[in-house]
């Protein structure tokens, strides 16, 4: 045997220094018995001290030495191919950690300025100093308080700025460092120390998102591509890993070129996938050289397709009724984009305005083009589109209508050509003012779509939580059999080889507490009577409605049956939630005395025997629906077209929270002994993963036929084929409650017709290999 090509079946894994490389082999023996047949990593490269996920890279030259470095990796690269295994890794062309002092290349920037040469690395404008928003005061009296210095370490004199934080001086001010006005010598430096709070009006260089640490990449910049990839192609080259995930694909320059380029360095049996999140309607990346997404749309598809779309109606009034909250999901959007904009990327948003006013035609001002790009980014209906110099690929088209038909409500009376002009722009950036223009506005509309949806609305709108996950649309519930075999089909024509995930490190809530939340949609009346019965409770009005129902489903949702730790988790939870929300609390200005009644009230609360019990009775009429749900999800994430992914430890119930909670230590020898005898998820799983390991091609190259479904129970069913070269599998899984398909009818497109009760005597799945 060989390494399978695609992938059969991945395995996610979250590496730092509590679970090193030496840990991952350890633990191949057991993924091997499993049916994985590639181990999926997060970053392996060098990443700032003590990263626990490894997105923070500040050397992308060398495996990270705190994973046991290269000989480590290597050892683990042999131990999977002894049992034709092979290795996919997380890659981060995006940006660089730039924090902890520890990034060379960011270092000998701030020392050398444009004349180092690395300055081409980084997305810089350099018409004045760097500004490093590091300072807790303004500069003057940070310099009052004795907050910055200078101090000799080793042969060279340091700026140190409340003793850990250390910038090198140019080599011209070496000689006279100790003896200059400290103010002087700052002002004849490469960067500029400012206050935390201006970085968000004065950053005159790209991050990632709204993060200051991490700083924007050119990897647009051929020599830079070749600079920041070449460890990336050795490995490959070397036969050490068999493919990529490509990190925050959406933040680059041009994602389409650089896809392309890295298609042809590692050639056609090289596995590549990206992380994007698809917009409503938005289509599969086709033609980037890629084998897909890494399954955030596939994770919202299968989501949908538990829950009931009958109860949007009563869920939404609901929330509506008990929280007081008269907005849908897209006004909460809506408010979002509008404060994130205005709060957080304004420097940037100046920048896009400057750039466009650069090649404006004559007559428009830049409040015109301010309120126009504002207004657009408002309603942006995707991340991004993705014009270059060359032009504009033809899926564009379709984003810039829906844009120009939003955007004409939200601007002044006979402002709407001003919008129209950069909306021609981003479809003909024809010159090098044009393209930098309209670079700078599609790498603004991304962070900004993610921080607004993801990062604030996800964190307001409480309809139903298990609806709130990356890569979804909370505003739709559910979705009908027949649209689900549309997307499908459509998806396994574009990218047959994509990933397919239900779980992520990035997933806001685990895939089994949205399996357990997704029956409230079936049931909405009841889970009402308790939502109704607890939100009046007298110890919880003192936290706002809003984030009580909150509480009250991820209590629900995540409820374990040892409750040891469980408080503190969801406290932890909450506090990013209330942060996230940026109504009662924030990063930037917690509000302890809230965030400590907040926390007060989860600790009421389990120490209720009441309430305890009234959860745990809850429970119990959901627990038969809620372990069908997770079948589905299991069945169609190992049947459908496309490489399944399991994320670490999930292979047993999963109500994890977000992050760090889900990248919590995983028990393998508790996994290893229960693969003997496994419990009905686990089970699933083996039995999925030995089929696609005894018929690879069947999954991997299986067309995708939609099975004819009648009778009542349509609505609740979906049944589909996947055939190769005479071989058949067949598929049905019953959604919201499979009593629902009785007198139901389906017949498959090989001509076998099964009646819904026959299929579903025993669960919620139904499968077969012709």
């Amino acid at each position: 045997m060989t390494v399978p090509h695609p992938p059969r079946a991945t395995y996610r894994l979250q590496c730092h220094a509590g679970f090193t490389f030496a840990d991952a082999e350890a633990i191949v023996p057991y993924l091997d018995r499993l049916g994985i047949s590639h181990v999926y990593t997060s970053p392996v490269t060098t990443a700032a001290p003590g990263s626990t996920h490894g997105y923070d890279v500040v050397d992308p030259t060398a495996i990270n030495p705190e994973l046991g470095g290269e000989p480590a990796f290597r050892s683990l690269a042999r131990a999977l191919a002894a049992r034709d295994m092979g290795l996919v890794i997380d890659i981060v062309p995006n940006h660089m950690g730039v924090a902890t002092g520890t990034n060379p290349w960011w270092q000998d920037v701030l020392a050398r300025g444009e004349a180092s040469e690395h300055a081409a690395v980084f997305d810089i404008d350099w018409g004045e100093p760097i500004v490093l928003p590091v300072l807790g005061t303004p500069l003057s009296q940070a310099l009052a308080d004795g907050a910055i210095g200078v101090e000799r370490h080793g042969d060279r004199w340091w700026v140190v700025a409340y003793g850990e934080h250390r910038f090198p001086l140019r080599d011209e001010d070496q000689a006279d460092a100790d003896a200059m006005p400290l103010r002087d010598l700052l002002a004849r430096q490469h960067y500029r120390l400012a206050w935390w709070r201006t970085a968000n009006d004065t950053l005159n260089w790209r991050r990632f998102f709204s993060i200051n640490e991490l700083a924007g990449v050119r990897v647009e910049d051929a020599a830079v591509f070749e600079k920041t990839h070449a460890l990336v192609f050795r490995l490959y080259d070397e036969g050490l890993i068999q493919g990529v995930r490509i990190d925050h694909v959406d933040g680059l320059t041009d994602p389409i070129g650089y896809t392309r380029r890295l298609r042809e360095r590692l050639g056609p049996d090289g596995w590549i996938v990206v992380e994007k999140i698809l917009g409503a309607d938005e289509p599969q990346p086709a033609g980037w050289g890629i084998d897909g997404t890494s399954g955030y749309d596939a994770m919202e598809l299968i989501g949908q397709a538990i829950h009931d779309p009958a109860g949007a109606v009563a869920l939404t009034d609901a929330w509506q009724d008990l929280t007081g909250a008269g907005t849908s999901f897209e006004a909460e959007e809506l408010a979002a984009r509008q404060q994130l904009l205005a709060w957080q990327f304004t420097g940037q948003l100046e920048r896009t305005v400057a750039a466009f006013a650069d090649i404006a035609p004559d007559g428009t001002t830049p409040a015109m083009l301010r309120r126009a790009i504002e207004r657009l980014l408002w309603v942006f209906p995707v991340y991004r589109t993705y014009a270059t110099a060359a032009g504009a690929p033809a899926t564009d088209a379709a984003v810039r209508d829906t844009a120009r038909a939003r955007v004409a409500a939200h601007l002044p009376p006979g402002e709407t050509p001003v919008a129209d002009w950069i909306l021609a722009t981003l479809a003909n950036p024809a010159g090098d003012r044009a393209a930098d223009a309209a670079r700078r506005f599609q790498q603004l509309s991304a962070p900004i779509a993610a921080k607004a949806v993801e990062d604030t609305a996800f964190y307001r709108y409480g309809r139903l939580l298990s609806r709130n996950e990356v890569g979804a649309d909370p505003a739709t519930l559910g979705i009908s059999p027949a649209a689900f075999h549309t997307v499908v089909t459509a998806r396994s024509r574009a990218v047959p080889q994509a990933m397919l995930a239900t779980a992520t490190h990035d997933h806001k809530r685990g895939e089994d507490v949205r399996a357990r939340l997704a029956v409230l949609s079936a049931m909405p009346d009841l889970w009402r009577t308790h939502a109704a019965r607890w939100m009046t409770r007298r110890e919880a009005q003192g936290i706002a409605a809003a984030d009580r129902y909150m509480l009250f489903q991820m209590l629900v949702g995540a409820w374990p049956r040892d409750r040891t730790d469980f408080a503190e988790r969801i406290k932890a939870w909450q506090q990013k939630a209330l942060r996230e929300a940026k109504r009662h609390s924030s990063w930037e200005a917690p509000d302890a005395e809230y965030e400590a009644a907040a926390a007060a009230l989860v600790d009421t609360l389990l120490a209720d025997p009441s309430f305890v019990a009234e959860v745990e009775a809850l429970l119990e009429q959901l627990r038969a629906a809620a372990e069908a749900n997770t079948a589905v999800q299991v069945a169609l994430r190992y049947t459908l077209p496309g490489v399944p992914d399991l994320y670490q430890g999930t292979e047993l119930t999963d109500l994890s929270l977000v992050d760090p909670d889900n990248r919590r230590a995983v028990d393998y020898a508790l996994r290893e002994r229960l693969l003997s005898d496994p419990p009905p998820k686990l089970a699933l799983i083996a039995r999925l993963l030995a089929w696609r390991r005894d018929d690879p091609a069947l999954f991997a190259h299986g067309d995708y036929a939609p099975a004819r479904v009648t009778g009542p129970g349509a609505p609740h069913l979906i049944a589909f084929e996947r055939r190769h070269d005479g071989r058949i599998l067949r598929c049905a899984v019953a959604l919201h409650d499979r009593r629902a398909c009785s007198d139901t009818l389906v017949a498959f497109a090989s001509g076998v017709t099964h009646p819904a009760d026959t299929l579903f005597a025993t669960g919620p799945v139904w499968l077969d290999r012709g």
